[in-house]
């Protein structure tokens, strides 16, 4: 109340206006119409002048959308791109300065998950989020002379994350990972299909068929060669490379294709991959590295395409890990399930009491010459 008094007091004609509000409006009315004829109306014209500016961007704002919305419907993505060999070889350059950090980690033996390297704090946080669930996530960049690396016509996503998965062994682990044939099962549906193609020892030749998908839908064929490497009790690590990638058109139709790869969309042109497994803390510590190579960002649209072509390689990560660590939660309830659970306690006594007399029969049959 004291706020409306003090603004009635600064307004002395409108003071009535507390009796009578509605001879306040017509006292505001009539001091308006007294006012210059010419200047009220270019007051008016220049207020609907403003509308009408803001309503006719805010047009052509809605039709440039929809013309760049119908434009990427037409073709389902932005125009092919050629994987050129000046890109191809600033990624061959990225992945050997990273390849040749990672064997220097492997080599030390020491800090070989990514949180250990950070200060105390953050790391004793780190592996308590690991131990409630998380998946701990981190962007990297691997430099050249201490200076971004440069790749003309391309774009290079590089992340690594870690996962906990308790109660596992480090055998356990690898069996899901070295289970090609199971990989469109454990990590649905990322990998729609997946198949060995050779085996010699601890080298894998696999095929892998992805499927993207954010905003639109990208179907991929790939290849990889795949090496696993014991080095000591607990501990092993993997490399894997992407030998072939070809992106599909009209993927799961009686028409489908490949493109020539390189010469296609431009989705995933490379893939290199390092994993590292360790026991520690009453399981198993399993981390991953991914550096791809994708096209870069299609001009205009940079705005619009950027956030989701940058955040596929992160969220795919995220998933494979997750999907890892439930793939080997379920394949140990599978080898720990006991027998009665399958074939039902009172089964598997009756069998081991007919054993037991068919083995005293025998034994008593032959006078105890023979022992079992």
């Amino acid at each position: 109340m004291s706020l409306h008094r003090t603004a009635t007091a600064l307004h002395p004609r409108r003071a009535g206006c507390e009796v009578h509000p509605a001879k306040c409006w017509r006292m505001i009315e009539f001091q308006n119409l007294n006012e210059p004829v010419d200047e009220r109306i270019a007051r008016q014209v220049k207020a609907r002048g403003n509308k009408r500016s803001k309503s006719l961007g805010l047009v052509i704002v809605l039709l440039a959308l929809h013309t760049m919305a119908a434009s990427t419907a037409r073709t389902g993505e932005p125009g092919p791109r050629r994987l050129e060999n000046v890109t191809k070889l600033a990624f061959d350059h990225y992945v050997a300065l990273t390849q040749a950090r990672n064997d220097e980690e492997l080599k030390r033996n020491a800090n070989l998950l990514w949180v250990d390297g950070l200060a105390e704090g953050p790391r004793a946080e780190a592996y308590a989020a690991l131990k409630s669930g998380e998946v701990k996530m981190q962007k990297l960049e691997t430099l050249g002379n201490r200076k971004s690396i440069p790749c003309p016509g391309g774009m290079i996503h590089h992340w690594t994350g870690l996962v906990f998965i308790p109660g596992a062994k480090l055998d356990e682990v690898l069996s899901v990972l070295e289970d090609y044939d199971k990989h469109s099962v454990y990590f649905a549906p990322d990998v729609e299909r997946s198949k060995i193609e050779s085996r010699s020892d601890d080298h894998f030749q696999v095929f892998l068929r992805f499927r993207r998908h954010k905003v639109i839908t990208v179907v991929l064929n790939t290849e990889h060669a795949v090496d696993y490497f014991h080095d000591a009790p607990g501990k092993a690590h993997s490399r894997s490379s992407a030998v072939r990638i070809a992106e599909m058109e009209n993927a799961g139709k009686s028409d489908e294709r490949e493109k020539t790869p390189g010469d296609d969309g431009g989705y995933l042109w490379r893939m290199e991959t390092w994993w590292r497994m360790q026991e520690g803390d009453g399981g198993v510590y399993l981390q991953s590295e991914v550096a791809s190579l994708t096209r870069d960002i299609p001009t205009g649209l940079g705005w619009m395409i950027k956030p989701f072509i940058t955040s596929i390689p992160r969220e795919t990560l995220k998933f494979t890990l997750e999907a890892a660590r439930k793939a080997v939660g379920r394949k140990r309830g599978e080898f720990s399930r006991p027998l009665n659970c399958r074939f039902g306690f009172g089964v598997v006594k009756k069998l081991v009491a007919r054993w037991t007399r068919e083995i005293e029969q025998i034994g008593s049959s032959s006078g105890g010459g023979r022992r079992y």
